[in-house]
């Protein structure tokens, strides 16, 4: 081992040289492998500003304009008071990155993937929502050294158990932005861990209920108990009575952090809960979950991951950003999650593969009985 690394720390020096890069690009494999790694460096250089110019075509409401047709830089320039060049350029940027396409008269249309990211359930307010994210991005040291409050941190206040009540405006907020972008979660999670048998769910820190209400659509015969912050409630069951699924689900107000939950479940899923917490929370949480649970009861847990032992792009560059932006929270890997679950008393962890890790990672585990 210390020899293989040994050479793979020599390969890098010479790699970093620009003489062995000149070298290499003059020949045939390492030409390829020069212009292959030149390429993939520009596109981490570029990705700030390629995420502007999606921000910039979401935030004005272009992309959604061109569902009705093409429009011209003159007309998107006119409508957004900007000069007819510079929309141009915006227009191309879009179009470079395969959000647009450039039409033979000069006017653009929306493309495949620009028309995606309409069709995806939250993702437009997700992207504007990233702005406040990027302001804390925008000196990653000081982040990364816990200097200074963060925007990320104040848009969330209630989610870490801030002190005194939460204002009904910014649970609806944080509800109405989850609510928006869980369908996805939600259905990649019950692909993975389909809950056949399932009588009852209890829904942990559910928000509006967007879990539960894939579960009773796919199990017609299951009920479920949603379990959230008494500002949540309102919200909760408006969506519900609107599904017509009220009188499926019991609506249970309360917080993880002051007391037992409820019982009367088979399943308790954690549906994107324990990445907005610490490890003491955590493990308070799995415990008190585990004491809720019968003998033989199941826990689910979904949520962005890390790659653990081989870091991937999702968990352990956005997620792991974004959850130190927000204070409290931090990714981890299946296997650190099974591992607090074995120590709360769970048993049989299955940790399927995911389908889309940028969506979701999961794993489930019983209560041993």
């Amino acid at each position: 081992m210390r020899r293989r690394a040994g050479i793979a720390g020599w390969l890098n020096r010479q790699v970093a040289k620009p003489g062995f890069q000149n070298f290499a690009s003059a020949l045939p494999f390492g030409k390829r492998m020069a212009g292959r790694d030149g390429a993939e460096i520009f596109d981490l250089l570029q990705g700030f500003v390629a995420s502007q110019v999606l921000g910039a075509l979401v935030e004005t409401g272009i992309l959604r304009a061109l569902l009705d047709g093409p429009r011209s830089a003159e007309l998107l320039g006119f409508r957004h008071d900007v000069p007819a060049d510079r929309m141009e350029q915006l227009l191309r940027a879009g179009a470079a990155l395969g959000l647009l396409k450039r039409r033979r008269d000069g006017a653009y249309a929306l493309a495949r993937k620009g028309a995606a990211i309409l069709g995806v359930p939250g993702l437009e307010n997700m992207i504007r929502h990233n702005s406040a994210f990027y302001a804390d991005m925008a000196d990653p040291m000081a982040l990364l050294r816990g200097e200074g409050d963060t925007r990320l941190a104040r848009f969330w206040p209630y989610v870490f158990g801030a002190e005194g009540e939460v204002a009904p405006d910014v649970a609806d907020r944080y509800s109405t932005l989850m609510a928006e972008s869980q369908v996805l979660v939600a259905r990649d999670t019950l692909k993975m861990l389909p809950l056949k048998g399932t009588q009852t769910v209890m829904d942990v820190g559910g928000g509006s209920g967007v879990f539960l209400s894939e579960v009773l659509r796919r199990n017609k015969a299951a009920r479920g108990i949603l379990f959230d912050l008494p500002e949540v409630m309102p919200q909760a069951e408006a969506r519900l009575a609107q599904l017509e699924l009220r009188d499926r689900i019991e609506v249970r107000g309360g917080s993880f952090r002051d007391g037992a939950l409820p019982v009367g479940a088979d399943t308790v899923s954690l549906i994107r809960v324990l990445y907005d917490h610490a490890d003491d929370t955590v493990s308070d949480l799995l415990r008190k979950a585990f004491v809720a649970l019968p003998p033989g009861g199941r826990l689910i847990v979904s949520e962005p991951m890390s790659g653990g032992d081989a870091p991937e792009r999702a968990g352990d560059v956005y997620f792991a950003f974004y959850t130190m932006a927000m204070g409290t929270g931090r990714v981890r890997s299946q296997a650190r999650i099974a591992e607090m679950c074995r120590a709360a008393g769970f048993e049989d962890v299955v940790m399927p593969k995911p389908i889309r890790p940028f969506i979701t990672t999961a794993l489930a585990c019983r209560k041993p009985g």
